[in-house]
């Protein structure tokens, strides 16, 4: 990759920690590819044979129930790696990959990712770092669908939506409703209802906007 390193690289925790030189030795052969909405990145059960970072967009994780229902695993917007742990295992993929709005990938090659992993003991401390930080991510996700409602969930996903801690704000809602319920764990009737909730503590949803009147309070919310 000759042009210079996107900033979404550089922040993902998976290359962060590299100096300037190794990031750029380890990805002098990766690939930018872009998706339009709706495409298929993967399939479930496909040889892994290349990590990816979403340098923009937003890219849905989801698995096939033996019902043949999709679960939604979750979704990975800018600055987020996955697959390493497949591609070192050399193993398929457990999830498929679908760009759920226009977006752009970094594929970096699984044989290269593993040799550079062998020669470099400060990547290798990386790669257990990017790996804690999704394991983390799924015990967050379990403990919200454990122990959180649906209406803190949802005050949950749209406080993250901005880095505001006190005053009111607008955001947009990254994908359609359909897919933020579904990552919620939720139904899209649920969701509606949790919405038409939160007007109560001065929240407007409107079509791909949310009008949020005090995000400490909503953060509040999602926490009580």
């Amino acid at each position: 990759m000759k042009s210079p390193l996107p900033e979404a690289v550089k922040k993902s925790v998976l290359l962060s920690g590299l100096s300037e030189d190794m990031r750029e030795n380890l990805l002098k052969d990766s690939v930018r590819r872009s998706y339009r909405e709706g495409e298929t990145i993967f399939v479930q059960g496909d040889v892994a044979r290349s990590v990816l970072i979403v340098l923009s967009g937003y890219v849905k994780l989801s698995r096939m129930t033996p019902s043949g229902n999709e679960a939604v695993v979750t979704i990975m917007g800018r600055n987020r790696s996955f697959a390493e742990a497949m591609v070192l295992r050399g193993e398929p993929y457990p999830v498929s990959a679908e760009a759920i709005s226009d977006c752009t990938l970094l594929q970096i090659d699984g044989v290269r990712l593993r040799q550079f992993l062998l020669e470099n003991q400060e990547f290798a401390i990386r790669m257990l770092a990017s790996t804690f930080v999704h394991l983390q991510g799924l015990i967050d996700q379990i403990e919200r669908l454990k122990a959180h409602t649906g209406l803190q969930r949802v005050a949950q996903f749209l406080a993250d939506l901005t880095d505001l801690e006190q005053g009111s704000c607008e955001v947009n809602l990254p994908y359609n409703k359909r897919l933020i319920a579904g990552h919620l764990g939720m139904q899209p009737e649920s969701l509606s209802r949790a919405f038409a909730r939160l007007r109560e503590h001065g929240v407007r949803v409107d079509a791909n906007k949310a009008e949020i009147d005090d995000i400490a309070a909503l953060r509040l919310l999602a926490l009580d």
